[in-house]
């Protein structure tokens, strides 16, 4: 229940008010560096060229392993596509050599055929389908405005541009060389490369390192974030080296030490923040001396306490000199102060910075080579007049701040305020520099309403009234367009200041000029609006167009508005400035200004002004403000700017140094420059050969003057100091640098680790720990600073500083020792917390907020590499299948000898099925017994019945077998009829050698014969692993067991010839060729690439062509001398049938004997069934017409058939035909097969009441049959041994399982933990592995809770994940080998390995349900088939590609299932030995905890709630409505308190809930688990959802108003608590209503955590009873949710549809102002929409619309096809490629050839557009046929079939 609580600390808080100054720029998508645009022609030209495939060929059609899915995945649409267009590069080469049809696909088509979507129709279009398609869209485009379209190509000519490669110049190389030798601080101009110097550094020492074998780390250290970005590419670009970059809102500051690491040894330059570096080596997670290089960019900042200086004096200066790594800094100007005073004092401040970067300053000394490449621009300064004070709104304004600061120091935050004030603005801003989180002081509206009046008012002051207002506005439509409106502190109370400020200072702006204006000022305006002033300005000069002053020089632009206060003179000059530059060639400008309000708004006023439509302006400021821009926006910035898109830029500081802009024409300094720094900096900006640099002064403003003095000499000074070098060595601790040894009390080190904190980062140390705390939108968890004064009698005034922590800290007070000032005070507390958090555990020995074991795990799904995580579904191994102990016997190996005197004594158990319910099929009673020799007697829990035996001797071996067993299996044989499978022990045998041989070789064939795998028994491979025989049974009854054996039979079989002929062996397919698993491809086109193979190389086709390509069969059986040779003219025409004898293939047979038989077809080597024999019918008789066949009749008789399709001439004509069915390959019968299968469908009077299943017959000539020497009862008995032998071995595993864990829990149900619901049985792990878990995370949840009461909720989550992760779990499963136990595959005879036999793989072999000697019997036999209403075997067609392993002793098995097996093997031990069973089986498993509350050694403090508290809250009411009486009421004091309210000495309930949530889980699941016992386990997963979430917990609360009683401090947690309540009312008042949280309205998510937090305080209470909780909590529960009243949730019910009907979902969610749009799209088409606050719940409304309109829909098409006939669509539908094929072959036409034309839409929602065409024989090609779009590849080359078919019956018919 805490996911909730835990993400939300990642909410974005940023305002979005910047966006307002970008809202109607055009953003394009960037296309990359290498795009290139390709005229439509030119690519059609291309396309097919070789060189498109690099000259590889085009990869043949083939099929590839899918490891993820365990699949053999098809070859894919787009590969179709790539094979086509090789094909018609090759066809075009070979156009007059070769006139195949394949030759010709698709090169003919003139037009296509489509169906009208109007009349359904079928119709001819002219044209290609894509030429048509083309023209649709064109149109459709044209309607799209023509200026967006011009933009998105001039989007797409310019490509990004790419970095291009620079050679080093001279300077740079003199400087590079310094560098090498020594620590160098390059001083260059901005744009001199120092960049380049700084990546040729890291290249030369990466060189001397590889010489050393050792490996470069290099650390590249940037002081602003968007900086981090631009270097990391700029060096990736220029060394190829691995390159990191790292910044705080990547959230590196949440990283461990393993992470950072791996980052280490992977990456050979780390670009960064220095806060981040300062941050890793105080928490030790590097080691200055590990670091090889350190470079610094912009290093004049290296001063005070920024952290470039603190990392030099607290890290690299305490490291001995011979490991501290290389320095190079890099700067524009080595002082970042307003000036020098003197060449001494600037010679003093460049030696304080070489001393603290232990380097030497370097610069150019000729700067000639420098110019050359950094051209300077021309300086120019422009003078304005002094704004006049708009002084009546100035001071409303400021009046508005005072009240809003006197309410909130009266407020109930009144103690945050006590030290919000510049003492404490230190600690948030280092908070903010230290870990990149802040205080949120957006969620305190009074605090972030001042900031934004005195941001009104500066604008006010220095822009004008009319920006003034424009920020206000702005600031006021963030507001009311934040999605946080619904739940930010005081939200209200900012809106209703704002609408006040709006309304004062709402105005227009407009152009225009002041009616006092004279001629002459507008025509000299006017002149200069037309651009008739000078071209250019010398330095220093001052033009009359660049003065600006009142009166006559307004001008007629902005005159009137500057006349009235809208705008100020400032803003008017700078206006003119820009329209200087009006037409000047590829313009490009830069503003700098001040403040970020300046930046917003100044674009704002370019845009309203006509006369500057011809600037394209945009904003562009850093990260350190309340108005954020993210870098990736900057990064977009610059690029429009870069491109053109973007022409002038108004910046913040954050362009002055480092961005890598593009070089302008004009750099404005709008506001003057701070510091030489900048004022050097932003001129470099201006680097175009004739630039100007425009200085913006204040008329006769002294300070101005002054500053650009001193700035220009400064300058000189520092250029000269760098390159002479002014002698200071007389003066005295001019360079004193801080050793790095502490004071004592000034910092705290871990000596284990070595990380240390000091006064400097305690305080933002503390605030990140709080910050990292458990917290909710309500409650903003922030540390609270209280500072008192301590006076001393004539000494100075001391300060402490007592710091509170949030509730949910370890501990909440800590009062600081005295300090001389409140900072030092504030620090000092801050640094004795940090020790005693450590100490208490709540701090890593890294001096890290302790998240719990194993934070960097949860919900991640795969590791750094793309690789799954061990425990995921993802995460797929193979493992070798497990095989019981028992079952392992030498015997197996005996055998090969004669010795009669050689006996084994081996332990049979017969096989006996019960058949339950009825069926009109014969063969299914018709099947011969058998019995299993085992070599040990099996455990009595496996599925046999009862103790048999009348020898006494017996029972000495057998002293337990008599009790009664308790399971059995069913095998689903038929739709209506599931038989019970047992063995019954017949005894302890005797077998002599010379038996076992005959019963090894009986086995061995049969087997055989039964899995389809040929083998000799002389030569078969055994495994002493599997050590057991099937032997088949006589039927009689006998004492002895060995006498029950039927060795007639076994001799019989053993010595008959008919193993010498091959089509009596297995896989008689394979020896004529037919062999389907050879020829590949689709099983539905089965043979059709042998048939495409001879056609396309133009062979003449055979008579004998059959339609599953099998070439002359009968012709291979003659020539091998299978069947005798029989000449027709020494045949008489009648054949004497009085007799009652049979012509068969090779021998001559009674009829009565072939009764029972199984037959073996001649000619296609298929086994049948033999029925009847129908005298009625010979091979004279007329052929039947396969019903819906198009063409004409093409067998007149049977042997008209058999002649033309496989080259037989029949002798025997008029013998009688065989009427038979086919026999089927081996399936697993443990799986249902049918819907409704179960017994309890079967009618009382023994009638199935389901619809009867077809069995389908063919009609043989009896010449063509041999006989098989296996009865047809015999190999049906032998067909269900394999799924029986599968059930034992699996029920083996279980009791071996079970004697390992050694705990009386019966072995079926261990069976039942261990079988995966993918084995499709009828039980599995599922419904155990649900109670298992929720037992699991009681029992853990419940020892930690105890076990750590001073670890909070977060890290008892985290702890607790650790220890039952999916990925744990895994490990425990493996170390106890259950993957051996485990069942997960769906049971696959053709896999399975008999004794004896084992299988054989081919490359598409099938899964076991396909047919048996070829269950699908030929097409053109079919057309003989008479259906019969029987209930026979069913006719399963398998999905392509269903292979589940490629070896029968190995399968793939996911970390998941292993972790689930774990869990249900937990549920299984409770079921059946309650909770000590089920810690048992823990204990044995790994999970080491204490699981007897004796042994944790809790101890339940009393809680000590102040008396003021307890007698503010109600408990007769409370306790009334829980029916529980408390004998510890501060527990339930705690449970309803919010970490919202102050604490006051009592804690948040967060720790109750997390125990409280555990034990609700466990309960309400056991319940369910136990009250429906039959329900499957997806319906019970889904009632447990219901049950236990949120949202039902929280309607609980409210029904018995329990939320009444919650403890909070949250207006807005309040107002959305008053909605929630009134809404489940309206619920509530519905009759029979229950959403079981499903309802309209999301609940508040505290008060699902109370309810939960009141189970935890009841179990604390009752001394950790889970009875008394569920004493309390079922009433309160009740009525729980039922199977009946269980509802779906709309989003997943809309899923479900949507992929039963093939259909493509998709949802669209937009935002509109506070609220979340979901629009729902079910293929392409919307069919509901709905919004609300949260995006959850306008995704449930809007599902749920869609619904509500689909089912209105097919109501409504249902009604329509009710009243229509139907009968035309229903018969179209019969038509399928399979018929399309079926026509072709008959007519000797080539295969159809399929294209997919068109592939489009999101991928869950694909949609495939196919054409298909077929060369005729007599009309050529057809023209190409298109279907309609569909989601899948097989319903859209239907779709095309179907018009192809109706076009071919236009033509034939």
């Amino acid at each position: 229940m805490d996911d909730e609580v835990r993400d939300s600390g990642n909410a974005d808080v940023r305002s979005s008010y910047w966006l307002d100054a970008c809202e109607d720029d055009d953003y394009f998508v960037d296309l990359g560096a290498n795009t290139t645009v390709v005229p439509e022609s030119y690519s059609q030209q291309v396309s097919n060229d070789p060189c498109f495939f690099d000259g590889s060929e085009p990869s043949k059609k083939r099929r590839v392993w899918d490891r993820t899915s365990g699949r053999k995945r098809r070859r894919g649409p787009d590969d179709t596509e790539m094979d086509v267009r090789v094909r018609d590069q090759v066809r075009r080469r070979e156009r007059y050599n070769s006139c195949s049809w394949k030759d010709r696909e698709f090169r003919e088509a003139k037009g296509f055929w489509e169906r009208d979507k109007t009349t359904n129709e079928l119709i001819f279009q002219v044209g290609s389908w894509e030429s048509c398609r083309n023209r649709k869209e064109k149109l459709n485009n044209e309607k799209i405005n023509k200026g967006d379209e011009d933009l998105e190509e001039n989007k797409v000519d310019e490509p990004k541009e790419k970095l291009p490669e620079e050679q080093a110049r001279q300077y740079q190389l003199d400087v590079l060389e310094q560098a090498k030798s020594r620590n160098t601080i390059a001083f260059l101009e901005t744009g001199a490369g120092k960049t380049l110097i700084a990546v040729l550094l890291i290249k030369s020492i990466s060189v001397e390192l590889q010489k050393q074998n050792k490996k470069l780390l290099a650390v590249f250290l940037v002081p602003k974030v968007p900086l981090v970005y631009q270097q990391a590419e700029v060096i990736r670009e220029r060394t190829g080296y691995q390159v990191g970059h790292y910044c705080g809102e990547m959230g590196q500051d949440f990283w461990d030490a393993r992470r950072w690491q791996r980052e280490f040894e992977s990456k050979q330059v780390l670009v960064m923040t220095a806060q981040i570096l300062l941050n890793i080596l105080r928490h030790s997670i590097v080691k200055m001396e590990a670091i090889n290089l350190l470079i610094l960019d912009e290093c004049h900042h290296a001063v005070k306490k920024h952290p470039y200086s603190l990392v030099m004096s607290e890290f690299y200066h305490t490291t001995p000199k011979e490991k501290r790594p290389s320095v190079f800094g890099m700067t524009a100007s080595p002082v970042n102060l307003k000036g020098v005073s003197s060449q001494v004092d600037c010679a003093v401040k460049i030696r304080n910075l070489e001393s603290k970067l232990d380097s030497v300053v370097c610069t150019i000394k000729d700067r000639k080579e420098l110019e050359k490449h950094v051209p300077m621009p021309s300086e120019v300064v422009v003078e304005y007049d002094k704004a006049s004070s708009l002084w009546s709104l100035h001071e409303k304004i400021k009046l508005m701040e005072q009240t809003v600061e006197e309410a909130a120091r009266s407020s109930s935050r009144r103690s945050k305020w006590q030290f919000m004030g510049a003492r404490d603005a230190g600690a948030k801003e280092e908070l903010r520099q230290v870990y990149g989180v802040s205080e949120r002081t957006e969620s305190d509206g009074a605090a972030n309403l001042i900031q934004k009046l005195r941001a009104i008012n500066y604008a006010l002051g220095e822009l004008g009234q009319w920006c003034a207002y424009k920020v206000a506005h702005a600031f006021l439509t963030a507001l009311q367009n934040d999605e946080r409106a619904n739940y930010q502190l005081d939200i209200k109370f900012q809106e209703s200041y704002l609408i006040t400020v709006v309304s004062l200072l709402q105005c227009n702006l407009s152009e225009g000029a002041i009616s006092e204006n004279n001629a002459t000022g507008s025509d000299m305006d006017d002149a200069s609006v037309n651009g008739n002033v000078p071209d250019e300005l010398e330095e220093g000069e001052l033009t009359t167009s660049h003065i600006v002053s009142g009166g006559e020089h307004v001008d007629v632009i902005i005159g009137a508005a500057v006349a009235d206060g809208k705008v100020t003179p400032k803003v008017q000059s700078l206006i003119k400035i820009l329209l200087k530059y009006q037409h000047t060639e590829d313009f490009r400008a830069i503003i700098f200004v001040e403040r970020v309000v300046a930046a917003l708004v100044l674009p704002k006023v370019f845009m309203e002004l006509p006369s500057l439509s011809f600037v394209k302006s945009a904003s562009l400021i850093g990260h350190n403000n309340s108005q954020e821009m993210r870098t990736s926006q900057m990064q977009d910035t610059i690029a429009r700017f870069r491109d053109g898109r973007v022409t002038v830029l108004v910046a913040t500081s954050v362009a002055e140094e480092g961005l890598d802009i593009r070089q302008c024409n004009v750099v404005i300094r709008f506001d003057l420059a701070k510091t030489v720094l900048a004022y050097i900096q932003s001129r470099g900006r201006a680097r175009k050969p004739g630039s100007d640099y425009i200085l913006m002064v204040e008329r006769e403003n002294l300070s101005h003057v002054a500053f650009l003095k001193n700035a220009r000499n400064s300058e000189e000074t520092l250029r000269k100091e760098a390159i002479e070098r002014t002698d200071i060595s007389h003066l005295k601790d001019t360079c004193g640098i801080n050793s790095g040894e502490a004071v004592d009390g000034t910092m705290y080190q871990v000596k284990s680790t070595g990380a240390v904190v000091s006064l400097n980062s305690a305080v933002g140390l503390v605030h990140f720990y709080c910050s990292q705390l458990p917290s909710d939108r309500y409650s903003i968890l922030h540390p609270e600073f209280t500072i008192k004064r301590h006076e001393t009698p004539g000494g100075p005034m001391e300060y402490s500083c007592e710091l509170q922590l949030p509730c949910n800290a370890p501990f909440e007070k800590l009062e600081g020792p005295p300090c001389k000032s409140m900072r030092l005070a504030q620090q000092a507390v801050c640094l004795a917390a940090c020790k005693k958090l450590h100490e208490m555990g709540a701090f890593t020995d890294m001096l890290l907020p302790d998240k719990g074991i194993g934070a960097e795990t949860d919900k991640v799904e795969q590791n750094d590499e793309g690789d799954p995580l061990p425990g995921t579904a993802r995460h797929r191994e193979f493992y070798p299948e497990g095989v019981a102990d028992i079952l392992q016997g030498e015997w197996i190996l005996s055998g090969k000898g004669c010795e009669e005197s050689k006996i084994f004594n081996l332990y049979m158990y017969s096989v006996k099925c019960e058949n339950a319910g009825f069926s009109k099929d014969l063969l299914l009673n018709q099947v011969s017994e058998f019995a299993i020799v085992f070599g040990a007697e099996l455990d009595a829990e496996v599925p046999y019945f009862h103790f048999k035996s009348n020898k006494s001797r017996v029972l000495h071996f057998l002293p337990y077998t008599c009790q009664v067993l308790s399971m059995s299996m069913d095998l689903f044989i038929a739709r209506a009829v599931i038989t019970k499978a047992s063995l019954v022990y017949e005894g302890l045998t005797e077998i002599r050698e010379t038996q076992l041989t005959l019963l090894k070789s009986f086995h061995v064939r049969l087997m055989s014969i039964v899995l389809d795998v040929d083998v000799e028994p002389s030569s078969t491979p055994w495994d002493t692993a599997k050590a057991y025989l099937f032997v088949p049974l006589s039927g009689g009854k006998s004492t002895d067991p060995v006498h029950l054996i039927d060795w007639a039979l076994i001799d019989k079989v053993n010595k008959t010839d008919a193993w010498s002929n091959p089509l009596q062996r297995a896989r008689p397919d394979v020896y004529l060729g037919t062999n389907e698993r050879t020829l590949g491809g689709d099983r539905r086109e089965y043979g059709f690439a042998k048939l495409r193979h001879g056609m396309a190389n133009e062979q003449k086709s055979h008579p004998t062509y059959g339609i599953r390509g099998a070439v002359a069969q009968f012709d291979v059986v003659k020539a091998s001398g299978l069947a005798p040779h029989r000449d027709a003219s020494r045949v008489p025409s009648l054949v004497d049938l009085t007799n009652g004898k049979l012509m068969m293939a090779d021998s001559c047979i009674m009829v009565e004997d072939l009764g029972g038989k199984i037959v073996t077809a001649a000619h296609s080597g298929k086994r049948f069934y033999v029925d009847s024999v129908r005298f009625d019918m010979t091979a004279e008789n007329s052929f039947p017409r396969k019903e819906g066949y198009l063409g004409p009749l093409e067998y007149s008789s049977y042997a008209e058939y058999y002649k033309q399709k496989y080259g037989v001439e029949l002798i025997y004509r008029q013998q009688p035909l065989i009427r038979a069915r086919g026999v089927s390959y081996c399936k697993n019968l443990l799986s249902p097969r049918f819907e409704h299968s179960d017994v309890s469908m079967i009618g009382h009077d023994g009638v199935s009441e389901e619809t009867p299943e077809k069995t389908y017959y063919v009609f043989l000539p009896p010449e063509l049959c041999f006989v098989h020497s296996l009865p047809g009862s015999l190999v049906r008995g032998a067909q269900r041994l394999p799924s029986i032998m599968r059930r034992i071995e699996s029920m083996l595993l279980a009791v071996q399982l079970k004697d390992i864990i050694n705990y009386p829990v019966p072995a079926s149900k261990i069976l039942e933990a261990l079988t995966a619901a993918s084995c499709q049985e009828t039980f599995c792990y599922e419904r155990a592995e649900l109670l298992g878990d929720a037992y699991l995370k009681w029992v853990v949840s419940r020892f930690l809770f105890l076990k750590y009461p001073q670890k909070h909720e977060g890290q008892l989550t985290r702890m607790r994940q650790q220890m039952v992760s999916n990925m744990v779990l895994y490990r425990y499963a493996l170390n106890k080998g259950l993957q051996s136990y485990i069942q997960a595959d769906r049971f696959a005879p053709s896999r399975w390995a008999s004794p004896g036999v084992l299988p054989v793989f081919d490359e598409d072999t099938k899964d076991a349900d396909s047919s048996f000697f070829y269950e699908e019997i030929d097409s053109d036999e079919r057309l003989s088939r008479k259906i019969h209403d029987t209930d026979g075997y069913e006719d399963v067609e398998m999905e392509d590609g269903e292979l589940e392993s490629d070896s029968s002793s190995y399968r793939v098995l996911s970390g998941k299932t292993l972790a689930d097996v774990v869990e249900a093997l937990i549920g299984v031990y409770y079921v059946e030995g309650g909770k000590y069973a089920a810690n048992h089986l823990m204990r044995w498993i790994g999970i080491d905890i204490d699981f007897d509350l004796k042994e944790i050694k809790y101890s339940v403090k009393p809680s000590t709630v102040p008396e003021n508290i307890l007698r503010s809250i109600d408990f007769d009411s409370l306790e009334g409505s829980l029916n529980c009486k408390f004998s510890d009421r501060g527990l339930l004091v705690e449970a309803i308190t919010h970490a919202s309210r102050p604490s006051s000495g009592v804690s948040c309930y967060q720790r109750l809930e997390f125990v409280g949530d555990a034990v609700l889980d466990h309960l309400i699941t056991r319940y369910l688990f136990f009250t429906y016992t039959d329900l499957p386990p997806g319906r019970l997963t889904d009632l447990r959802a219901a049950a236990v979430n949120n949202e039902n917990f929280a309607r609980v609360a409210v029904k018995h108003n329990l939320h009444t009683h919650l403890r909070h401090g949250s207006s807005a947690l309040e107002k959305q608590i008053r909605d929630f309540v009134k809404e489940v009312q309206n619920e509530l008042s519905k009759p029979g209503f229950n959403s079981f949280g499903l309802g309209d309205c999301k609940a508040p998510k505290v008060l699902g955590d109370i309810f939960e937090s009141i189970a935890g305080a009841i179990f604390l209470d009752s001394g950790c009873v889970t009875a008394s909780v569920w004493k309390v909590f079922q009433p309160l529960l009740n009525p729980m949710v039922t199977p009946e009243t269980l509802p779906m949730h709309p989003v997943r019910e809309l899923q479900e549809r949507c992929q039963q009907q093939a259909e493509g979902l998709e949802y669209k969610a937009t935002r509109s102002g506070n609220l979340a749009i979901v629009e729902v799209y079910v293929d392409g088409v919307q069919v509901g929409v709905a919004h609300n606050p949260q995006k959850k719940m306008a995704q449930k409304l809007a599902a749920r619309n869609a619904l509500v309109a689909l089912k209105e829909k097919e109501s409504a098409e249902a009604k329509e096809s009710g009243e229509a006939d139907g009968k035309e669509k229903n018969g179209s539908q019969s038509f399928t490629r399979q018929t399309l094929n079926d026509i072709c072959l008959r007519r000797n036409w080539p295969m159809p050839i399929y294209q997919c034309i068109h592939e489009g839409g999101p991928a869950h929602a694909k949609r495939f557009t196919f054409a298909v065409r077929v060369n005729t024989s007599d009309r050529g090609w057809t023209d190409e046929c298109i279907g309609d779009p569909m989601p899948s590849v097989k319903k859209a080359k239907d779709s095309a079939a179907v018009l192809l078919l109706e076009l071919l019956n236009k033509w034939y018919t």
